[in-house]
This record gives C-alpha cells, sequence and structure tokens, in this order.
C-alpha cells in the first residue's frame, strides 16, 4: 500500500523522484506507469498493472455511457505511459505539468494503490478552501476510518 506524503522537485524537464518510501512498493509492480489526471489538477501516477485493472472494469462499460467517455477523453488527453528511470524518477507529461502547475516543489501522495502529485502551493490552498466538515466526519466514519 501507497500512504503518506513526501515533499519532492519537479526538474525543468518534468521529471519527479519517487520517495524512496515509495520505491521498494512500485518496483514490485515494474517500471510503466499510466500518468494521467480525470481533472487536469494534479498528477494521479498509476502502476500499469491497477491501471490496466481501471480499463478492464471500464470495458465492460457501454462505449456509449457518458461518464466512460468524459473520463476516458480526460485521462488520454492529460495520460501516457512512462518508464521510471534508473534514477527513480518519473515524467509528467507536458499537457498535465503545464494544467496541473506541476514544476519546482511538489507532494507526492501515496494513495493506496497510486500515487498523487501535486504542486505544493496548489494543495495548500485545496485543502485550506476545502476544510473538513461535520458531514465529512460522518462519511469518514462510515468508511471505517
Amino acid at each position: 500500500m501507497l500512504r503518506g506524503n513526501y515533499l519532492a522537485t519537479a526538474d525543468e524537464k518534468g521529471r519527479v523522484r519517487i520517495p524512496a518510501d515509495f520505491l521498494a512498493e512500485l518496483r514490485r509492480t515494474g517500471k510503466r506507469f499510466y500518468v494521467t489526471s480525470a481533472t487536469g489538477d494534479h498528477a494521479r501516477v498509476y502502476p500499469m498493472k491497477v491501471w490496466e485493472e481501471i480499463e478492464k472494469n471500464l470495458a465492460k462499460k457501454s462505449s456509449y455511457n457518458p461518464a466512460r467517455q468524459k473520463f476516458l477523453s480526460r485521462t488520454n488527453y492529460f495520460g501516457q505511459v512512462v518508464e521510471m528511470d534508473g534514477a527513480g524518477r518519473i515524467l509528467i507529461p507536458s499537457i498535465l505539468r503545464e494544467s496541473a502547475a506541476i514544476k519546482g516543489e511538489v507532494d507526492v501522495q501515496g494513495n493506496l494503490t497510486y500515487l498523487q502529485v501535486w504542486n505544493h502551493a496548489r494543495f495548500l490552498e485545496q485543502m485550506a478552501a476545502n476544510p473538513v466538515s461535520a458531514e465529512d466526519i460522518k462519511a469518514f466514519d462510515e468508511l471505517g476510518a
């Protein structure tokens, strides 16, 4: 499982070094990843095995399903298959890098089966704009958290 948050840096070429605490887990899944987003405000880094499971589930849905179409349109627009280099870095696709402002300081966060990469300042703004509410606490309890 991928958990926690680590500060990292996106270099001038758009590469992000995967924090050491995530590397061992990710290397077990291989060197290939699908880096994408459905919203364009952050990147999601899926091990190919995880992304292929998502694709299998989507393939069972009608090609006319509007949610399927929208999801695939966006994740294909922002997404690319990338390979981790020997230094443990992955390249964020340029379209997504621009949209999500992934440059300089970034947060690399574990999300159980995939990673999220956020522009550090943007993530802090997003958290401040969406404080935890009483309804959220109830939903957390229902999740068993």
